[in-house]
């Protein structure tokens, strides 16, 4: 693995990722691509909005149509014809999201299955072993995150039990070139977060994942806490905010010193007709832009803006038409892509302070989710 730090400046960082399918510029947005697809968009369409980097989930993969079929028809990149670098999620989140479907001891997770409601069982071993024959380019490790509001001791049994599992994710066989990424967890609590930083900082993995944040507490929360491990983890591998990617999030997450980042966030809001604009979120259903000729954001450079109409995306959106969720998904995965270039660009410039709270007042009105 090689991640090389570039520049530093004002708790910001500018590097370069090196994984099996290409180099990372960091930070980096990371459109989500759960069943192997960004839903409404082509691979080639990602390559022209400036991504590098998706994300799929293991969880949902394995599942359907499962990771030894991906294998035998050539692994996870030729099956969704995407050459670029390929981020697994460990699908953590997706069993600990089932509630009452699932069952968890120390030895790993017991689950039924959303699709069949057939029993399936997870091991840090076995998630691994999915990933590794998906052939990503990043494996993330098994852990077990907590929701708000979450108890001191829930909190720490989950993390103890996380800080185990990354032990033995380290002992599975990556497939070649895969880098390993840990996953700190420590729910809300401050001394937990940075215990958790302080031993998973220690193991042998080639990036970190900060997870179980924005999962319902109040955003200056999730502010503190990233802080307390940013300040912590090894500022020699690359650091991941897990499921996060509001603008505002974006650039407070940046400036504490985080790399990468993925979310649901702008293909989800597409499909109900929203897009993002530097003044805040839009719903083009809304009946006042039934006769706006206007571009869905002045100023932005994706082929949505530069062709359509407002009044024309709410004529689709209105009419049923998936062409609306294609042009508002396109325009909203690269305002965020754009918007993580733009503070990469200005890293090290001596110029970074001032640029970050003008994005700040700019995305003052961006509504969080």
């Amino acid at each position: 693995m090689s991640f090389e730090l570039l520049a530093e400046e004002a708790g910001a960082r500018r590097g370069r990722l090196q994984t099996a399918h290409g180099v990372i510029d960091t930070p980096a947005f990371m459109p989500v691509g759960t069943q192997a697809t960004v839903k409404a968009l082509t691979p080639e369409e990602l390559y022209e909005l400036g991504a590098q980097v998706l994300l799929a989930n293991t969880y949902h993969l394995a599942l359907r149509p499962g990771a030894d079929r991906i294998a035998r028809l050539g692994g996870l990149h030729r099956f969704m014809g995407w050459d670029g670098a390929i981020l697994t999620d460990s699908g953590g989140f997706q069993v600990f999201s089932l509630d009452h479907l699932v069952k968890v001891t120390d030895d790993g997770a017991t689950f039924r299955s959303h699709l069949d409601g057939s029993e399936q069982r997870f091991t840090p071993e076995s998630v691994m072993a999915i990933q590794r024959q998906l052939g990503s380019d990043i494996a993330m490790a098994f852990d077990q995150p907590v929701s708000w509001p979450a108890t001191a001791e829930a909190s720490r049994t989950a993390m103890e039990r996380t800080h185990q599992w990354a032990e033995r994710c380290l002992t599975n066989e990556a497939a070649p070139g895969q880098l390993r990424f840990g996953i700190v967890q420590g729910g809300f609590d401050d001394d937990l977060r940075r215990e958790s930083a302080e031993v998973l900082g220690q193991g042998a993995f080639d990036g970190f994942g900060v997870g179980g944040l924005s999962l319902g507490e109040p955003k200056a929360v999730t502010y503190r806490l990233l802080s307390v491990q940013t300040a912590i983890l090894p500022s020699d591998r690359p650091r991941y905010l897990m499921g996060v990617g509001t603008p505002a999030d974006l650039i407070e997450a940046i400036a504490r010193g985080v790399d990468m980042f993925d979310c649901v966030l702008p293909t989800r809001i597409a499909r109900n007709g929203s897009i993002l604009t530097r003044g805040g979120r839009v719903n083009l259903r809304n009946r006042r832009f039934v006769d706006d000729a206007g571009p869905l954001d002045a100023g932005c450079d994706c082929y949505a803006c530069q062709r359509f109409s407002r009044a024309y995306l709410r004529h689709l959106f209105m009419a049923g038409e998936i062409l609306g969720h294609r042009l508002a998904s396109i325009h909203n995965v690269r305002v965020l892509v754009r918007l993580v270039g733009e503070i990469r660009e200005a890293i090290g410039g001596g110029g970074l302070a001032k640029a970050i709270t003008s994005l700040r007042d700019q995305w003052a009105l961006a509504p969080l989710p």
